[in-house]
């Protein structure tokens, strides 16, 4: 290698990065004690920013593009440097690539209870997970403020740091939302974007932009859980009195279960308890008796049968279902008479009326027309 080719490999002439990672949200250049060369070929990719920074001072920043960097296109770092015109000398900066795109899928939840009050259930304890999505919003301001020197940061360096923020701020937020135990599962949706309005803000603090939160389960403790699942049994069968005299009857098997004298205790005083409940309610049954009695059973009637109906051939269609009355009001009318064609449920074929027994009886019966 001659001396001309071992002093140009000293300057660099292209910048860019390529990023093959999943979780990199901020990767600085590696010059390795090189210069960077007046004229050198810098590429920012798409959903890329390049941030140049000389000696610990932000200087030009370059969006998605093809550049070559000369005093024309820095003109923050070319009043830092004193630079003229002229300049042909190579330099010394930093570049930092920040990766601008969506990192989806961060889990968040909280370690430990969260302690709310309930209207129905009073002090309850939950726990909640669910996931968000960042992206770096404002370079500059995640540059001074979280990353720092940092040649290489990873999502799992703040990942931390912004599920503690969430968890945080979890209890008061719900607590502001005002809805019932039993209604978050119908409210998830509201309640994350409820959520991310009043944290967003905090996000932005940090150059970063908080484009979702969501809530994906509410838990209550095993006990309370427990609870609840007993509860809704009881209420499908009865009411609140029998939830609590369900409750007595567990307790007093639980404590005759033991050996201690004072779970005996506590268990005949439930079982006296329950029995002065039933008495008092065995007394206002019988007292109610006489006027809730029900009468004896009479056997019910048989069903009203059914009027019989008719069908009628008239002009080639048929007519029908027809009543005994509205025959009789046909034929006085002459629209009918024995030789109309009839037909009811159960006969296989169309026969004329005269011909059949229930309806012949109405000809003989009715008076002959009237002559004109």
């Amino acid at each position: 290698m001659g001396f001309f080719d071992k002093l140009m490999g000293e300057f660099i002439d292209v910048i860019e990065w390529t990023d093959d990672s999943n979780d990199t949200m901020v990767y600085r250049f590696e010059r390795y004690g090189n210069e960077i060369k007046n004229g050198a070929k810098l590429t920012v990719r798409e959903s890329q920013v390049a941030v140049f920074v000389n000696e610990g001072e932000i200087a030009d920043i370059f969006e998605a593009g093809i550049y070559e960097l000369t005093t024309n296109n820095m003109p923050i770092m070319t009043t830092l440097k004193h630079w003229d015109h002229a300049f042909n000398s190579p330099f010394k900066a930093e570049v930092y690539f920040f990766n601008l795109r969506r990192f989806t899928d961060l889990k968040w939840g909280t370690k430990n209870p969260i302690m709310l009050r309930d209207k129905e259930f009073g002090p309850v304890r939950i726990r909640s997970f669910g996931s968000y999505t960042i992206r770096i919003e404002n370079p500059e301001t995640f540059l001074r403020e979280i990353v720092g020197t940092d040649g290489y940061f990873t999502v799992d360096e703040i990942d931390d740091q912004l599920r503690n923020l969430i968890v945080s701020r979890f209890a008061t937020i719900i607590g502001q939302m005002n809805i019932p135990i039993l209604d978050f599962a119908a409210n998830y949706e509201t309640m994350g974007d409820f959520i991310h309005d009043k944290i967003a803000p905090e996000f932005l603090a940090y150059g970063l932009e908080l484009t979702k939160l969501l809530v994906e389960n509410v838990s209550l403790p095993p006990k309370v859980e427990e609870a609840l699942d007993k509860r809704t049994g009881m209420g499908l069968a009865g009411n609140l009195d029998d939830y609590l005299k369900y409750q007595s009857a567990e307790a007093m098997g639980a404590s005759g279960s033991g050996s201690s004298v004072a779970g005996d205790a506590m268990g005949m005083g439930m079982g006296f308890a329950m029995a002065q409940q039933m008495s008092a309610s065995l007394g206002a049954q019988q007292h109610q008796a006489p006027q809730q009695q029900a009468p004896a059973s009479q056997p019910s009637p048989p069903p009203i049968p059914k009027a019989q109906t008719y069908h009628l051939a008239i002009d080639g269609a048929s007519k029908g279902p027809l009543t005994m009355e509205q025959i009789k009001g046909m034929m006085q009318r002459d629209e009918i008479s024995k030789e109309t064609l009839a037909w009811r449920e159960g006969m296989a074929s169309w026969e004329k009326m005269g011909s059949l027994d229930e309806l012949k009886n109405l000809f003989g019966s009715m008076p002959p027309p009237i002559p004109s």
